[in-house]
């Protein structure tokens, strides 16, 4: 399953890379990085028919991670092709109104700093077994 994780701070990339190392390197998981919307935007451009699910941070500089979440429901409307990903997003701020912003803009969920990354690998190997 490809995943596009979108986050300003580029630390992510070490930190994903090593918490998911068994499932990156068993092909369960594949992850790409994007360290801004804008960036992520460009990459979903290229690859978009690839990605499956997006894992991005709210509070970015530039555009904001609801920002970004706005334009791929806009983009991506009709399954097949592209199919639109699913789109978790994640925050340091565990507001509720950042939450629900989110959920109606149709994330399908929402995650807070620090990541629990037990619970988010039992759900990406989860949206994983769904998807073979």
């Amino acid at each position: 399953m490809k995943i596009l994780v979108v986050d300003d701070e580029t630390d992510v990339r070490t930190l994903f890379e090593q918490r998911f190392r068994r499932e990156i390197r068993s092909g369960v998981l594949s992850f790409s990085f994007a360290y801004s919307g804008e960036e992520a935007l460009t990459y979903l451009h290229e690859h978009a028919s690839e990605v499956v699910l997006i894992l991005s941070d709210i509070n970015m500089p530039g555009m904001s991670g609801l920002e970004l979440l706005k334009h791929i429901k806009q983009e991506y409307t009709a399954p097949p092709p592209p199919a639109s990903p699913l789109v978790m997003m994640i925050t340091a701020y565990g507001d509720t109104e950042s939450r629900e912003q989110a959920l109606a803009l149709g994330a399908s969920d929402f995650l807070t700093k620090p990541v629990d990354f037990a619970a988010l690998k039992d759900k990406l190997l989860v949206l994983a077994s769904h998807e073979n």
